[in-house]
């Protein structure tokens, strides 16, 4: 009587027959519309479907699983009270579209947030628009023209790079719509002067450098560049990439550099990885203030917080709304968190640790590492020998971490080291794991060829055919 009184008892049968036969109908849904077939799905009851993908989650590897050296990615550990407090519903249930009046604490942290980034890189304004680090490239590119532009200097056509630049550096450069011109490094694996000399010109709008750069080395002419490069009327870009390595010990704004990013999901502990979420802020010198992305955030007189439009020279905006702010809020609390001292402990014991790592490596024999010895977050050793002696490179090494239950390192790149492992602790492991993860390293150099060849084997997934993986994908919802 009570499931009668409440629904229909035709349509349940309907309904009924219709989910027996695997098929979709809504009631008063057109027939034209209504599937004539049904989904060709796997037959699962709940409990089938809730311990697979719990499986699947197991198999997932991350900075909360072990350690994860990905030379110039800086995974490092994300401090849980950031996501717990990025969580709480007045952040998590805010509306770009929200009237200014209702978001003030959110204005207030990212205002805030863009003082202590002036502080900590050196510069005198920051965007947080961008929604990445690549973006944040563009962005700072498109301020450089905006600046050329504004002074009727429409000549400057180029950008120099370094041959040890990240992979996005040119191609940003060239969306932006600039040639690129890359310079080859010296014997010591940083800026050949003689050779930037040669390639500045009345042509040149910038030049983008990391620092310390992709080996790991620290830029210490970074002095003679600036004045260089702005003796030629160009501008000098930071890829802020590498920031991790010198938070509290220097700053791109003391070394002269005009426009920097920052990646705030690698410096300042924000998740990142498969394709989001991310941060990438970009700082500037004043004489580039007013040309930044609208709308700024600015404070009157009684203590509000207000987003300005009023900037006639601004080249528009960069990114829907006005960045990602729970990226930007993990950031904030991260910083306070950790405070002046806090940053630049992180940076010394990341220093350390590549450095402790990279020592006990060498010492070893099995490895080589060109160009200067002392390194700072990151150093790159090479497997060349292994190549020569064993045919064993450095993606057969890669692979064999696996088996050891490691994540491997960046491989392959500088292409200015051959069979690269491009190695990054950061500062969250300890003494233990780094043991650990060279340890394991000696040991793959002293393993059989054809054993490190042949892997990994023991992982749900054996050795690929890369080439063939990526030409013709199998995929299937099948527990391997």
């Amino acid at each position: 009587m009570y499931r009668s009184a409440v629904y229909d008892e035709p349509l349940l049968n309907e309904l009924a027959s219709v989910r027996t036969h695997g098929l979709s109908v809504v009631p008063g849904l057109p027939k034209t519309l209504q599937r004539k077939k049904p989904l060709e799905l796997p037959n699962l009851d709940e409990t089938q479907v809730v311990r697979h993908f719990h499986r699947l989650s197991q198999m997932n590897y991350g900075v909360d699983t072990g350690m994860y050296p990905l030379g110039s990615c800086t995974m490092k550990y994300n401090p849980k009270i950031c996501e717990a407090i990025a969580a709480w519903e007045p952040f998590s249930c805010t509306n770009p579209h929200q009237d200014v009046s209702t978001v003030q604490g959110n204005l207030q942290i990212m205002f805030e947030l863009e003082c202590m980034l002036c502080e900590i890189t050196g510069m005198d304004y920051f965007c947080l628009q961008p929604a990445a680090g690549a973006q944040g490239e563009f962005l700072g590119l498109l301020l450089a023209r905006a600046y050329h532009e504004n002074n009727n200097d429409d000549k400057r056509t180029e950008v120099i790079l370094p041959d040890t630049a990240h992979g996005t550096n040119p191609a940003s450069a060239s969306m932006a719509g600039y040639a690129v011109t890359e310079i080859p490094s010296n014997e010591q694996g940083t800026v050949d002067l003689a050779m930037l000399e040669k390639a500045l010109s009345e042509k040149t709008a910038c030049f983008m450098l990391t620092n310390p750069n992709t080996l790991g080395i620290f830029e210490s002419d970074i002095l003679e560049i600036q004045k260089m490069v702005h003796k030629a009327g160009a501008l000098l870009y930071y890829d802020g990439a590498n920031m991790n390595a010198i938070m509290g010990k220097t700053r791109p704004g003391d070394m002269g550099f005009d426009i920097v990013h920052l990646n705030l999901h690698k410096t300042f502990a924000t998740p990142h990885g498969g394709g989001g979420p991310g941060s990438g802020p970009v700082g500037v010198k004043i004489k580039l203030e007013k040309f930044l992305p609208v709308p700024r955030i600015g404070k009157t007189r009684d203590g509000k917080y207000i987003f300005d439009y009023d900037a006639p020279q601004s080249i528009g905006k960069i990114k829907a709304h006005y960045g990602n702010f729970s990226v930007l809020l993990k950031a904030y609390i991260y910083v306070l968190l950790m405070g002046r001292n806090g940053l630049k402990e992180t940076s010394e014991i990341a220093v350390l640790n590549a450095n402790y790592m990279k020592e006990k490596l060498l010492k070893s024999g099995k490895y080589t590492m060109p160009y200067k010895e002392l390194r700072k977050h990151e150093f790159v050793i090479s497997c060349e020998s292994l190549k020569q002696e064993k045919d064993v490179r450095a993606m057969d090494v890669a692979k064999r971490l696996l088996d050891h239950g490691l994540h491997p390192p960046t491989v392959y790149f500088p292409l200015i080291v051959k069979e690269a492992l491009m190695i990054e602790p950061t500062e969250s492991e300890s003494k233990q794991d780094l043991d650990t993860y060279v340890d394991r390293l000696i040991k793959i150099a002293d393993e059989p060829a054809e054993v490190v060849k042949q892997s990994p084997v023991q992982t749900p997934v054996k050795r690929l055919d890369e080439v063939g993986a990526t030409k013709t994908p199998l995929l299937t919802w099948k527990m391997i």
